[in-house]
């Protein structure tokens, strides 16, 4: 009987949100295809949402009938399923900060004993702060995943520089331009990151644990493409292994895995969008997470009616308050709009960006809808809300030109809405928007060819990544 070859494997956790699951998905799916075991790990409220939602109880089962070595489980998070997560997101990411690295621990020990002859190393997300103390512990090669863009990694990778100049926390009545980080061309502090603002923010308060950690990191991976942010990826490497490897959620010749990743049902669109014209619909979505205000919902409500432009609008349960969701529309919206606009709950975004009846993107920029809008070649409405979606902002409308802002200062009026839609979708700058977003779709799609940027990477990385443990393995 032959021996058993000793096989790698990749112990994989990401944070429990929508726009982080997505990449993690498929980043397995991709480490699996070169020959690696893949443990993937949930949390359990999520698999239980999961379920639910889809009506699946494994997120990889196809992808394992085609041959891939992909295990699937489940850990708890020390929290109740019955906790509202979303509810007291604020206590959840202490709870996370806190208890849970010991629960992560002590799974991963166990998963290394299980079998002798995987060789294991991690993967795990940069916003995690436990990621370097476990694999120290147990002598793993440590795996950053960062699913945002790189210039937002660089801001809080350099938060000392920030802090050294006073412009953490920054001040809302001073803007002021920022032109000393590495790497990263001037960037005024209105862009900054909302985290960043704040004197006690406990989301500022775990990156920075975390990052301390990601600097002890063996590889950093991106979820964007070199072209687009070159200085800034550069600049980083100087400290570290950085490897941009997007956009991951459009990896190709991967196995069948049709199983969705949404955490909610879908709604389908299809036949709607089926009846409209090339690029006449607006989409309208701000994600999983981000909330805003009912007075921001009325005036967007009416800015869509004003530009007279068709529209499909998620319009998520929690979108203004997780414990009141009723009435969130004006009185009587969507007797006005006919079919003209389609409201519905949640929907496969990028099914619905891919459509060419789709025209513009109206998105609160959250990393995940932008790189998908991206992809799609679809120019963007910005409304950022909270978390890295001002930056994110910056870089859709400033950087790339392939996008523009809802309103220019923090209120929202109906007027203003609607000739920025209007704008967006038949107007002055449409055209131009149009061609940006052609160009930078164009190099999304380029770098997951063959020889592109993005597959070098990934190649690149992967070999390192074996060279590692095999220096790893030599030394002990």
């Amino acid at each position: 009987m032959a021996e058993r070859q000793h096989k790698l494997q990749a112990i994989m956790i990401s944070v429990p949100f929508q726009g982080h699951i997505n990449p993690f998905v498929n980043l397995a799916l991709k480490l699996a295809s070169k020959g690696c075991a893949i443990t993937f790990v949930h949390l359990q409220h999520i698999h239980q949402k999961l379920s639910k939602a889809h009506n699946s109880d494994d997120l990889f089962s196809e992808a394992r009938g085609s041959g891939l070595d992909i295990r699937y489980t489940t850990i708890s998070d020390g929290l109740p399923l019955e906790f509202d997560r979303d509810l007291h997101a604020e206590e959840y990411w202490v709870h996370l900060f806190r208890e849970f690295p010991a629960i992560v621990d002590d799974f991963v020990g166990t998963a290394i004993e299980a079998d002798p002859y995987l060789v294991p190393f991690l993967v795990a997300d940069t916003v995690y702060a436990w990621p370097a103390a476990v694999a120290e512990k147990y002598k793993l090669v440590n795996v950053s995943l960062w699913t945002e863009p790189a210039l937002v990694f660089s801001l809080v990778y350099h938060e000392h520089l920030l802090k050294e100049r006073g412009h953490i926390p920054c001040k809302d009545d001073q803007v002021q331009e920022i032109n000393y980080v590495p790497g990263v061309e001037s960037i005024s502090t209105n862009d900054l990151m909302s985290y960043l603002s704040e004197t006690d923010d406990i989301l500022l308060e775990t990156l920075s644990a975390a990052f301390k950690g990601v600097k002890k990191a063996d590889f950093i991976l991106h979820n964007i493409v070199h072209e687009l942010e070159s200085k800034t990826l550069s600049a980083l490497n100087k400290y570290q292994l950085n490897y941009a490897i997007g956009p991951i959620n459009f990896y190709k010749n991967l196995a069948a895995n049709t199983i969705s990743k949404s955490l909610v049902s879908e709604s389908e669109c299809a036949p709607w969008l089926a009846s409209k014209p090339p690029g006449s619909v607006l989409y309208v979505s701000f994600g999983s997470i981000a909330q805003t205000s009912k007075h921001v919902i009325e005036e967007i409500a009416y800015g869509l009616l004003l530009s007279e432009v068709k529209f499909i609008w998620v319009v998520r349960a929690g979108i203004v308050s997780f414990d009141d969701d009723t009435n969130v529309l004006p009185e009587g919206f969507e007797d006005m709009i006919k079919d003209k606009g389609l409201i519905i709950p949640w929907c496969n975004q990028i099914t619905v960006l891919s459509d060419p009846a789709v025209g513009g993107f109206l998105t609160h920029c959250g990393w995940n809808s932008t790189i998908e809008s991206m992809w799609c070649g679809v120019p963007m409405i910005c409304y950022p809300i909270t978390y890295d979606q001002p930056t994110n902002r910056k870089l859709v409308v400033d950087n790339w030109k392939i996008g523009i802002s809802l309103c220019d200062g923090k209120s929202v009026n109906r007027k203003e809405v609607a000739e920025n839609i209007k704008s967006c979708m038949s107007g002055t700058c449409s055209k131009s928007l149009r061609q940006e977003a052609k160009k930078v779709k164009d190099i999304l799609q380029n770098a997951l060819e063959v020889d592109g940027s993005s597959d070098r990477n990934f190649d690149q990385f992967f070999n390192d990544l074996k060279a590692k443990i095999n220096d790893t393995a030599t030394s002990e």
